[in-house]
């Protein structure tokens, strides 16, 4: 079966990014230890280096180490659901999602272009200072003016796939999505019509 989803969060944060720490100190993970399973599994939609080509599946190069576990984790658990990771992160045990967190975590990440440049100056109006009148904080309040994320609490943004993003937020704003701690994902992507969501999404994804 054709793997087209997500490790993180997939990622992804945005924001798509869930704001919980991991499940356990992803410090402690080995990367060389995850090669195997990066090659036999992950690199078929994410690329060995995490630079995943195709729009629907995120990059997990420089994702935060914390943010990747706490997604592995939430698929295994169930608190966030997907078909296809769920039956991926099955058969890993909590040592193999931290060796795969600390793998990921040291790639390089590459950097991307938005397609749309009049729809990404928009988008970056909403990056940098939300949406007055709508309730929508500035994206960077948390996740960095450069969208690099912070540790532990809010992963990175930048350079990450335009329709990821977009699919992210609109899950939040569904709900179909809901391992954001506290609701605070649900609770901003409900105050963004579609229009803010693509062009925040188009925004970061030429993010650097």
């Amino acid at each position: 079966m054709k793997l087209v989803v997500s490790l993180v969060a997939a990622l992804a944060a945005t924001s798509a990014f869930a704001n919980e720490p991991a499940a356990g100190p992803a410090s402690k993970g080995d990367p060389k230890a995850a090669e195997s399973i990066v090659n036999q599994v992950c690199a078929g939609c994410h690329a060995a280096d995490g630079n995943s080509t195709v729009a629907a599946n995120p990059r997990l190069a420089g994702l935060n180490a914390e943010y990747i576990d706490k997604q592995l984790t939430n698929f295994k658990s169930g608190e966030r659901k997907n078909a296809v990771m769920g039956g991926i992160v099955a058969s890993l045990s909590p040592q193999d999602m931290l060796n795969l967190a600390a793998y990921f975590s040291a790639q390089q990440p590459k950097p991307g272009t938005s397609k749309d440049q009049e729809l990404a100056l928009v988008g970056q109006k909403i990056f940098r200072g939300g949406i007055q009148g709508a309730g929508v904080p500035a994206c960077a309040s948390c996740h960095g003016p450069q969208g690099k994320g912070v540790p532990v609490q809010f992963p990175r943004l930048a350079g990450q796939h335009s329709d990821y993003i977009y699919a992210q937020l609109n899950n939040f704003r569904l709900e179909t999505r809901a391992n954001d701690g506290a609701k605070m994902m649900r609770t901003i992507a409900a105050k963004m019509t579609d229009a803010d969501m693509k062009a925040v999404a188009a925004y970061i994804q030429g993010l650097r």
